[in-house]
């Protein structure tokens, strides 16, 4: 069986006495074996990305804006490649493998710009003869934890920021698809990255533990599961690192009574079942008015009886399998749980569980209410529940109440009503008449409460201050006549 290596210093290694294995989630078969780095591995690789990040954080910016134009021509050169080994391990479809390509790119994109992004400040003569500048300086090495559902987007979102800024990085990719983080590895280093500064480790939750403690690592990013996502910011910042941990979600979808039905039911579909709901941005609650809840609930089964669900190699289908049988299993018991809840199966796709694979068809759950495992739990698979409101406020205290906050989208005519829905939502990122909103690379992805352990969103502006320590430096350069003791405390007036 085919043996995915580590890469570690420029070279492939296959060390490891534990291994995991990689399935094909189309067809239910084993495909590839993974070696778990042991504690010692741990060490040697972190010794390498911190002999990389010294370094490293002494290039120049012409430098590292080279390598990350040069890294950018390269993806899009073995896009395919990397959306061949996505839908091969992953399951998700070409055209959605090609999608989360595109977006990772657009991070590349804008840290090639990190030359401006990187400018500090300068004060003249803030008192007679004294000036003060400021400068940003890159933390070291970073610990990238990425997971499953985007295998080569999320970690394109950590490294460009910090590769731009100076930093060495050690990325962790999840187990169940790792194979697009090494040709990611073999690209930086075509494109002229130093060997060390990016590294690739293979491991399970033992290895993320003892990254979260390990002395040579300064900063933690991470996206995952919420209770994780938790584990990591506690133990990370227990241990003295800086640390962004970007959990789970429940996306709502509020559809008000003036909204285009066509459009909204379009939206639902798209934004519920695309990559088969493993999106953290994915919708998974339709929040009806029940003045258009029939109306809407019936164009979106029809839309879902009009889909496709097959290998994702296959151009006929819409979405692909479940990453995991396990996984495909728990998304099928919160369909067929549902009605004991008082909830109404519009659409069971979960027939589909019967066949080889890890596929579950398009399901939509009517009548749902809060306090029933179909609402309250992130269920990450295509399954889409309705719950009905009698008016906007019932909608946006509903969702308010909910202890996620990643994703929302509001679908209206009426401009004031989004404008007030925009202010009214504690959510992180919210879409008008845009069901999927996550922000252009220029801007910070990240949400609010259950789904952000940590102040610092992901990519953009926020993404280059995570990974840089901000350094302040007063100067005065005094005439030899000037000498003078002074205990008092320095003043600028």
């Amino acid at each position: 069986m085919n043996s995915i290596p580590h890469f570690i210093n420029g070279q492939r290694r296959n060390d490891g006495q534990e291994m995991g294995t990689v399935f094909d989630p189309a067809t239910g078969l084993a495909a590839s074996q993974v070696p778990f780095a042991d504690a010692a591995l741990l060490d040697e690789a972190l010794r390498v990305t911190r002999q990389g990040a010294e370094q490293w954080r002494h290039s120049t910016l012409s430098q590292r804006t080279n390598v990350l134009f040069t890294f950018r021509q390269l993806l899009t050169e073995h896009a395919n490649d990397l959306a061949a080994l996505i839908t091969a391990e992953h399951g998700k479809t070409t055209p959605d493998a090609l999608g989360e390509l595109a977006r990772g790119l657009e991070n590349v994109e804008y840290a090639c710009g990190l030359a401006d992004h990187l400018k500090g400040e300068f004060s003249h003569q803030v008192a007679d003869g004294v000036d003060v500048h400021s400068v940003r300086e890159p933390v070291g090495v970073v610990a990238a934890i990425t997971p499953f559902n985007f295998p080569v987007m999320v970690p394109l979102w950590m490294t460009a920021n910090a590769i731009a800024s100076g930093n060495a990085v050690i990325l962790k990719p999840s187990e169940r698809d790792p194979s697009g983080s090494i040709l990611l590895a073999e690209l930086l280093q075509k494109a002229g990255l130093p060997d060390g500064v990016f590294n690739v480790i293979h491991g399970n939750a033992d290895t993320v533990r003892r990254l979260l403690v390990h002395p040579e690592v300064d900063a933690i990013s991470f996206v995952g599961s919420t209770p994780v996502a938790k584990f990591v910011y506690e133990t990370g910042t227990g241990a003295g690192k800086r640390v962004q941990a970007l959990g789970g979600a429940k996306n709502h979808m509020l559809v008000l009574p003036d909204a285009d039905l066509d459009v909204a039911a379009d939206a639902a579909i798209n934004a519920g079942y695309g990559s088969a709901g493993e999106r953290c941005m994915a919708i998974s609650v339709v929040v009806a008015h029940e003045a258009i809840a029939d109306e809407l609930v019936q164009r979106i089964a029809e839309r879902t009886d009009r889909l496709t669900v097959g290998p994702g190699h296959d151009a006929s289908s819409d979405f692909g399998p479940l990453i995991t049988r396990e996984h495909r299993d728990r998304v099928a018991s919160y369909v067929t749980g549902a009605s004991a809840h008082g909830a109404t199966v519009v659409r069971d796709g979960t027939a589909l569980a019967e066949q080889d694979g890890f596929f579950i068809g398009p399901c939509l759950i009517d009548h749902v209410r809060p306090g029933t495992p179909a609402y309250d739990d992130e269920i990450f698979g295509p399954v889409l529940s309705v719950v009905r409101v009698a008016s906007y406020d019932e909608a946006v205290a509903l969702i308010n109440a909910n202890p996620f906050g990643n994703g929302v989208a509001i679908f209206t005519r009426d401009g004031n009503a989004a404008r007030l829905f925009s202010r009214d939502v504690t959510v992180g990122m919210i879409g008008v008449n845009v069901p999927i909103p996550v922000p252009v690379a220029s801007y910070s992805f990240g949400g609010w409460k259950n789904s952000l352990f940590g102040h610092s969103h992901i990519y953009g502006p926020e993404g280059f201050t995570f990974y840089t320590h901000a350094k302040v430096i007063t100067t005065r350069w005094p005439q030899p006549s000037e000498s003078q003791i002074d205990l008092g405390f320095p003043r600028t007036r």
